[in-house]
């Protein structure tokens, strides 16, 4: 049955395309000046994303995105750049490495030309390094600073009869302060005050560095902080109020009425296919069913292994973390990518990207072990995302070489754990449970009452022993490189990248491209592919893999078009639209919370960071 759905769907993809025949490849034009078109506004992933000769796709990796505007600085044909921008999904650090790149095309003597109808403060920091910025008339301006909130779900709890029984490692360690209080405590204020500072100034010098003014001058922007085209273009903040066709005119009058604006550029092109005759038809069924194509064996290559969101052991299982509400990066497929990577005589170096916020120790401790071999055998460096913290540097520490941006989040050296107590919310829907247990602390982990003193230091025993064993893995790798005792480090204390890197806990200031230029450097490699381990499969692969399995296909299919199928249906399935239309950034945060509660009671004690909203 699912090899006759797949020849359907195959029938009809071929018969669309013959009602609407691509261009053949005699077709086409001579080259012309081109104008490279990015529209910063769709889904971004970290993780790499397959690309198919047949099927466009709307999501785009990071590194494809990087990857795509570094090809614009040596290419002849490209004369400028033009941002359109409606928000970003780009994070905080992202932007940085964005930044960075375009610093590099305009120095390679090409403008960079943004346009947008309305600005956001994230918005504002990418577009700030733009040559010129154009807005339409009467578009708002809010750059009007940094706001954030630490969630707290005491109340709820308390709403509903549970008490929470949690406990850490380390006086900053504010991950169960969710749980365990209303609000922050003063350690976690402090961190958190320092922590926003710290991104603030980051993004304050990116747009003075961009708009050419001084800090001072951009901080005064903030503070006013809302502004309409025409008054931002008064004061400095953008060059021009335009509606879109005026921009495109404007461009073409300064580059040629012929300018191509390519909005596709260094994508992969789709095939051309000859449909006229029966041969064309042969030939497009024999590339599809042969994939994409593969890269010849034997060429060194530079791996990229991604670990992306929550760390959770084992592999996927869509019945197991229901409400993961992004990636999550499983610890067995990664440590298998690491171990095939250290064994691949072509694979000459490795760069792991981190964008995580931690997740279970136990998974954590596997991926570390499994870059200890990486390290043994060849470079190995890390790159970290917008968050590397908690168990995100666990997997992070075993690198050679750790880079990071300025506003990355990391650090978060510390453990929690603890339970639920749920015995009064049963009670106040007339629900008893009387136990019975054989052996002292048989119920320490059931849901009925908190831990008793004895368990509680039983608990911390085993917690300490998990905190040790983390702040061991740090001083053995990073040695005489922190600047500070591990205690001063450790203890849960949340860093930027600019100020871990001034205690020593990362290693140099940079994005993935970077990282990947000093794995190639250490490892002498003038020439190399770029290899995304484990290879993300292409719509063709899964619809043309192993159909046995009836249930894995619809699994593989349903992630591949990025569908989320409800197994069941729950009140919070039909409270989360209502939320979701009300108050969609604050709902974000405690799905967040609720995906960390569910981790405890899984894993029992974790590296996980605090649940902090950052919105601009």
């Amino acid at each position: 049955m699912v090899r006759r759905n797949v020849l359907a769907l195959l029938l009809g993809v071929a018969c669309l395309s013959i009602s609407f025949p691509a261009r053949l490849a005699a077709d086409k034009p001579a080259v012309q000046p081109v104008v490279a078109v990015f529209t910063f506004g769709g889904r971004l992933t970290e993780a790499a994303v397959a690309e198919d000769f047949l099927f466009a796709t709307p999501v785009e990796s990071f590194h494809s995105l990087v990857t795509r505007l570094k090809k614009v600085k040596d290419d002849g044909a490209v004369k400028a750049v033009v941002m359109l921008v409606s928000g970003t999904s780009l994070g905080v650090s992202q932007i940085e490495e964005v930044r960075q790149v375009l610093d590099e095309i305009k120095a390679a003597g090409k403008e960079v030309l943004a346009h947008a109808d309305s600005i956001s403060m994230r918005s504002y920091v990418l577009l700030s390094g733009a040559s010129r910025i154009s807005v339409v008339p009467t578009g708002d301006i809010w750059i009007n600073g940094m706001y954030g909130e630490s969630l707290h779900l005491r109340g709820l709890l308390d709403l509903v009869g549970v008490e929470p029984d949690f406990t850490t490692c380390g006086d900053y360690k504010s991950a169960a302060e969710m749980f365990m209080r209303n609000a922050p405590s003063a350690a976690a204020q402090e961190n958190l005050d320092w922590l926003m500072e710290s991104i603030f100034e980051t993004q304050v010098n990116l747009i003075s560095s961009g708009r050419q003014v001084d800090a001072a001058k951009v901080r005064e922007w903030i503070d006013l902080g809302v502004y309409s085209a025409e008054r931002a273009k008064e004061v400095g903040i953008i060059d021009e109020v335009q509606f879109r066709q005026d921009f495109v005119a404007a461009v073409k009058e300064k580059y040629g009425a012929d300018i191509v604006f390519d909005r596709k550029y260094g994508k992969k092109k789709a095939a051309d296919v000859d449909l006229s005759s029966p041969f064309g038809l042969l030939k497009f069924y024999g590339e599809l069913l042969a994939g994409p194509k593969k890269k010849p064996a034997g060429k060194a290559s530079l791996a990229i292994i991604y670990v992306d969101g929550p760390i959770l052991p084992g592999a996927s299982d869509p019945s197991g973390f229901p409400l993961s509400i992004g990636e999550v990066a499983y610890s067995t497929p990664i440590a298998k990518a690491l171990d095939e990577a250290a064994e691949n005589e072509n694979v000459k170096a490795v760069v792991l990207r981190v964008d995580s916020p931690g997740g279970s120790a136990v998974a954590s401790e596997i991926i570390l072990n499994a870059s200890k071999r990486v390290a043994a055998r060849k470079p190995f460096v890390v790159s970290m995302g917008n968050m590397a913290g908690s168990g995100g540097y666990y997997v992070a520490c075993g690198a050679q070489t750790i880079f990071a941006d300025s506003s990355t989040i990391t650090g978060s050296i510390g453990v929690v754990a603890g339970k639920l107590a749920t015995s009064a919310m049963w009670e106040k829907i007339g629900i008893n449970w009387v136990p019975t247990q054989r052996g002292a602390n048989a119920g320490m982990l059931a849901s009925g009452k908190v831990f008793t003193p004895e368990q509680r230091d039983l608990l911390q025993r085993w917690m300490t022993d998990t905190y040790v064993a983390f702040k061991g893995h740090v001083e053995a790798i990073r040695g005489d490189r922190l600047k500070k005792p591990i205690d001063e480090l450790a203890g849960g204390r949340v860093y930027t990248g600019k100020q871990a890197l001034e205690l020593g806990l990362v290693d140099k200031l940079g994005g993935l491209q970077e990282a990947i230029a000093c794995a190639a450097q250490q490892a002498s490699l003038a020439e190399y592919d770029i290899l995304i381990l484990p290879q993300p499969k292409s719509l063709i692969e899964i619809l043309l893999g192993d159909l046995q399995d009836g249930d894995q296909d619809t699994k593989n299919l349903s992630d591949a078009l990025h569908q989320v199928v409800p197994r069941h249906t729950s009140l919070m399935d039909a409270v989360l639209p209502q939320l979701r239309a009300l108050d969609p950034a604050r709902l974000q945060g405690v799905l967040q919370g609720l995906q960390q509660l569910q981790l405890l009671q899984q894993e029992r004690v974790i590296t996980a960071m605090p649940v902090i909203e950052i919105r601009h």
